[in-house]
């Protein structure tokens, strides 16, 4: 009996770091102070930059989305899944990421399989000038099946403390802008498993109005929102910013905004449901699950990935530099003076 014999195979662990190695330190920028293999990931903060840096840091998974990745071998896609997740977070904050950590746990480890995660988080990554600075990869039989893996991601960013976008802000009138997703990126799911189960749906069927399958709009990795953020961020004055996950557009939206405010002033946002095209993939939901709006909108992001508020005279500006970065976006709302802060439609 041996600790290979209990399912964990600790050369094959050594190789893999071996194998990832490239795909790691091909990242790394000039702030990381050594390679993979230590016990504890190091990076020199860019004080030099920052009279009052603040670091933002979040956490986040890829869901029930792996289930379906698996069984397609969409594993690279997955990864970008999991740097997105995070990133997009932080950046809600005006941060940049500095760097990224991983966590892959599976039941038997295949080096083929995960390394091509392990690439596609570090695609997300070097995409954003964002360091893979390191990991864990847990073999743990018995908690998962063989060929079966979970992945948690998590990224730090640097803001100025003067620059840090918390919502204060934002003001009656002030626009709301929806960027546009590329499909359902990591969230509901488990909503998409029953949906798929009980109307008998076919993942290799052509998507009505695309060329692609079902499957691969379900798994179209989630857009990263980071570098036409950082852009817009030199040229104008950001209020707000929601990255649109869970809970949808009224489960998220009013996390930008003010809570308490010294006059009193309670923002809502007031949002227009027909102001931006419905993507095939959602259409089809739709239609296939029958399920009304109350349903629909707290559970996916319906089109909108990523929300920002500006300034009226702001907006112009803000649509052409976006645009320019190949955002497709959409004046989807505005803020209004409300009793509670909330999402309400028209």
């Amino acid at each position: 009996m041996d600790y290979k014999t209990s399912g964990v195979d600790i050369e094959a662990g050594r190789e893999f770091v071996s194998e990832i190695k490239q795909a790691v330190e091909g990242t790394h920028t000039s702030n990381v102070i050594e390679g993979i293999g230590g016990f504890g990931g190091l990076f020199r903060i860019p004080i030099d930059r920052f009279k009052k840096p603040v670091l933002v840091s979040g956490t986040d998974g890829v869901g029930t989305k792996l289930e379906l990745a698996q069984s397609k071998n969409f594993h690279f896609e997955v990864g970008i899944d999991l740097v997105a997740m995070c990133m997009n977070d932080i950046i809600t904050s005006g941060a940049k990421p500095l760097f990224f950590l991983d966590y892959i746990a599976t039941g038997k480890l295949d080096k083929k399989q995960l390394l091509r995660v392990v690439q596609g988080i570090s695609y997300g990554c070097g995409e954003n000038n964002c360091s893979l600075l390191g990991g864990e990869t847990a073999e743990m039989p018995g908690m998962y099946d063989e060929g079966e893996y979970d992945i948690a991601g998590f990224a730090v960013g640097v803001v100025e403390k003067e620059k840090l976008i918390d919502g204060s802000s934002i003001e009656v009138g002030d626009v709301l802008l929806g960027l546009q997703s590329n499909g359902i990126h990591s969230n509901g799911f488990s909503l998409v498993h029953i949906i798929i189960e009980q109307e008998r749906l076919k993942l290799n069927q052509k998507l009505s109005g695309t060329n692609e399958t079902l499957a691969e709009a379900l798994l179209t990795p989630t857009r990263i929102y980071v570098k036409p953020i950082l852009k817009l961020l030199k040229k104008i004055e950001i209020r707000g910013m929601s990255h649109i996950t869970g809970g949808g557009l009224p489960g998220n939206v009013p996390r930008m905004l003010p809570v308490n405010t010294s006059d009193g002033f309670v923002p809502s946002a007031e949002i227009m449901k027909n102001s931006w095209p419905e993507l095939p993939v959602f259409s089809l939901l739709r239609k296939i699950s029958r399920l009304p709006d109350e349903e629909l909108y707290p559970v996916f992001n319906m089109g909108i990935g990523f929300v920002i508020c500006v300034a009226e005279t702001a907006e112009k500006k803000a649509k052409k530099i976006l645009e320019e970065e190949g955002q497709s976006v959409y004046r989807i709302g505005q803020i209004v003076s409300g009793n509670k802060t909330e999402v309400c439609w028209r």
